[in-house]
């Protein structure tokens, strides 16, 4: 009887303490999740192995919910840059259409042509004629037609892009009968510009992997310091002396209008030094 007794309550404590032990572990769990939202770190996601069947389907939720805020966010942020850009390029280009306007008319006058003034009209009318062309570039944002989505065979549409850069060394793991749901030419565009901007960084190599709904996009160019990835898809951002900063704003705008997303990955590619992620759409 005195053994049953101890059986039990060894037993019992056992279980107080497995209980202690599992509410500290989830209690963890929220406060991880928690800091994670306070930074904006919609990225961050906990493992379900080892949990019970009630605490699985209570993690997979946080982990999606966090996903569904992620793309969210995105969204708002492509949405917001689009209406700045509206307003920065009107207003811009009501004020620099009549400067460049009255400075041209003024170079074409002969009391203008040959005298002390003429440099100076000149360097007007360069400047002006720059900040337009400058601006205009940043309309795009804002002018994109509407994307025509079509079945598009995506390695087709990855071998036109490998032979557009022959210097480039590519691996390319994509099954070759897979189809997304995608407007070719905006697609196109987008895997163009992220190569582009690989070259320039000096890449010799580009790595494109195809998970489930996803498409890494890596190379081996410089890597992007830490201080300049919050601000990589801001319109008008750039580190290049001739760049204009609207390439990367401009594919994931892109990839927005067709349902998807354009990020850079956390962790890049194996061989790679930088690696974007592409969140595409299958029929």
């Amino acid at each position: 009887m005195i053994g049953c007794i101890i059986i039990i309550g060894v037993v019992l404590m056992a279980g107080i303490v497995w209980t202690i032990r599992r509410q500290h572990s989830l209690k963890l769990r929220a406060h991880l999740m928690q800091e994670a939202m306070r930074n904006r770190d919609f990225t961050f996601r906990l493992p379900t192995n080892g949990l019970l069947p009630g605490e699985r389907a209570m993690q997979q939720t946080l982990n999606q919910l966090g996903e569904t805020i992620r793309q969210q966010v995105n969204q708002s942020e492509v949405e917001s840059w689009e209406r700045l850009t509206r307003v920065l390029t009107h207003e811009i280009m009501n004020a620099t259409a009549p400067i460049t306007s009255i400075s041209q008319s003024m170079l074409n006058r002969n009391d203008v042509k040959g005298t002390p003034l003429e440099p100076g009209i000149q360097a007007i009318f360069d400047t002006s004629s720059h900040l337009s062309d400058f601006v205009s570039n940043y309309r795009k944002m804002s002018e994109l037609e509407k994307p025509t989505l079509t079945d598009v065979p995506l390695r087709s549409l990855l071998d036109e892009v490998c032979k557009a850069y022959p210097e480039l060394a590519w691996e390319v793991s994509i099954p070759s009968d897979l189809i997304v749901r995608a407007d070719v030419g905006m697609l196109r565009q987008v895997l163009m510009n992220l190569t582009k901007n690989a070259t320039e960084a000096g890449a010799r190599k580009m790595v494109i992997v195809h998970s489930s709904l996803l498409l890494y996009i890596g190379n081996d160019g410089q890597p992007i310091p830490a201080e300049n990835r919050q601000s990589l898809f801001v319109p008008f951002f750039t580190t290049k002396r001739s760049g204009s900063g609207i390439g990367l704003s401009l594919s994931r705008r892109m990839m927005t209008q067709q349902g998807g997303m354009l990020e850079l990955a956390e962790k890049p590619l194996p061989d790679c030094h930088v690696t974007f992620i592409l969140t595409m759409a299958v029929p």
